[in-house]
């Protein structure tokens, strides 16, 4: 006899889809319980609002991700020497695993983030530095060590072009592979996707610094 998940694990199983095909501000509550099949007293009862539903979602992934990621980032610290393509590439492997806890978990955790990152959803960056900000700040101590000479400014920008061609990229991964498919007739999967972004976005975190830059930097 198959045992059914209990109503929490349900209505995170529903949510974290419907978040992540739609976005948290156009999925209401309403269709959560109804995809979910329970009443709305239930998520009430479990969760107490939508914004700490969201935070579960993500917490179920960050749980698992940043403890891995955070061991990663003290073994790079621990070098004397660091390039980028190495921070980036100790991502690969606690994404890669998200599809081991979950099926799909890898695309699902990806997806999330970018809604995350492009709708207004401010809870979840208080949420995610109060709750994992120790696995954050040894990934930030690693880019300063992989990218010396670059100021704090513009390691600030060049972090959020990167987090935004990582949400782009995931979130038109399936048109992309489509396409990459029938006019190059390459083969593509999540995993081929994300070995693709690391060299391309570690060049990027050490590109030269612009012109208009060093001279606003001269000025002051």
């Amino acid at each position: 006899m198959t045992r059914r998940p209990d109503t929490k694990a349900q209505i995170l199983d529903v949510a974290e889809l419907l978040f992540a095909e739609q976005g948290f501000n156009d999925t209401s509550l309403r269709l959560i319980t109804s995809d979910a099949g329970v009443n709305l007293a239930s998520v009430n009862y479990h969760f107490g609002s939508k914004k700490a539903l969201i935070q579960a979602v993500l917490a179920r992934y960050m749980d698992t991700f940043m403890p891995s990621l955070k061991h990663s980032m003290d073994q790079l610290l621990a070098k004397d020497s660091l390039e980028m393509t190495e921070v980036f590439g100790a991502f690969v492997a606690p994404l890669l695993a998200l599809g081991d806890f979950r099926p799909g978990g890898t695309g699902i955790f990806m997806q999330l983030l970018g809604r995350g990152y492009s709708e207004k959803q401010g809870h979840l960056r208080r949420f995610i530095t109060g709750s994992y900000g120790d696995a954050l700040s040894a990934f930030m101590a690693a880019v300063k060590k992989a990218t010396p000479g670059i100021p704090g400014n513009e390691v600030f920008w060049r972090l959020h072009f990167t987090l935004g061609t990582v949400v782009f990229t995931m979130a038109s991964s399936m048109a992309l592979t489509e396409i990459a498919e029938s006019d190059f007739g390459e083969q593509n999967s999540i995993e081929s996707l994300i070995h693709r972004l690391v060299p391309y976005l570690a060049s990027a975190m050490t590109a030269p610094l612009p012109v208009a830059v060093g001279n606003s930097q001269d000025a002051a």
